[in-house]
């Protein structure tokens, strides 16, 4: 059994695809949900996947993730087939996944619910024993939130953060252990324009080492924080292309935006 590697060693070393997706389908009785789906994602890549809702894309991610096993299809994570493993075997290779509804033990603190989500992927996780001072994860779990822009907030007690600092929070629990590969879901979902401002500079300051698929609704972020876009329409890929060219695509103007942009 492959165990994570433990907080704090993350290797800065990339290569060959993070995700190799080969004809993946999710059907719920007669319907397709996702069809025939396609895509090959880097180590290391920063990749957008929008689309309507309905398009397929948070089904997709649960077929990633294994929160879902797909009908049909393979899926590779880092070379190795993962179609029928388990969500926390996943894990354990280095992917992560975010969710559109805030998962934090509110009646923690930052600090906490970091830690824990640091200990849950450390081979001491069923210790009963109580931390030390000196304990490496508490160093780790200071670094994350620091990555995440809520050092002044450590010590408060997770209830008490706005709605966007809790999306925050959530990207530091993803980080932890060592993740090779993230799924963000809609995290920009909700946020002020400040607070979406401080996403995107969360993202692009993310190791290059760590890749991530974004999937949101707001493609001023997803542009700005990803180096290609994938498309999906009807559960199946629509286009792909960099921001640059799916921003300017006439056809996703109109399927995406809607006849009357200009």
């Amino acid at each position: 059994m492959t165990e994570t590697v433990p907080a704090g060693r993350l290797s800065s070393v990339s290569s060959g695809n993070a995700l190799e997706l080969r004809g993946v389908t999710k059907m719920f009785g007669a319907l397709a949900a996702i069809s025939d789906i396609t895509l090959t994602v880097r180590s290391g890549e920063r990749r957008a996947v929008l689309g309507s809702n309905g398009a397929g894309k948070t089904t997709l991610f649960n077929c990633v993730t294994g929160d879902f096993l797909p009908t049909g299809g393979t899926i590779r994570l880092f070379g190795e087939d993962v179609t029928r493993f388990p969500a926390y075997e996943r894990i354990r290779r280095g992917l992560r996944r975010t969710y559109q509804i805030s998962l934090l033990f509110n009646g923690l603190t930052v600090a906490d619910n970091v830690y824990l989500a640091c200990r849950g992927v450390s081979r001491g996780r069923f210790s009963f024993l109580r931390p030390r001072e000196s304990d490496a994860l508490i160093a780790r779990a200071d670094e994350l939130i620091a990555a995440v822009h809520l050092q002044d907030w450590r010590d408060i007690s997770v209830a008490n953060l706005s709605y966007g600092q809790q999306r925050q929070l959530e990207i530091a629990l993803a980080l932890a252990g060592a993740p090779r590969l993230i799924l963000f879901d809609e995290p920009a979902a909700g946020l002020s324009p400040t607070e979406r401002s401080e996403l995107i500079a969360i993202l692009q300051g993310l190791p290059g080492h760590i890749g991530y698929i974004i999937i949101e609704h707001d493609m001023d972020v997803a542009l700005r924080v990803a180096e290609s876009v994938t498309m999906m329409h009807n559960g199946t890929i629509f286009k792909e292309g960099t921001p640059e060219e799916i921003e300017n695509d006439q056809e996703v103007q109109e399927l995406y935006l809607g006849d009357g942009h200009a």
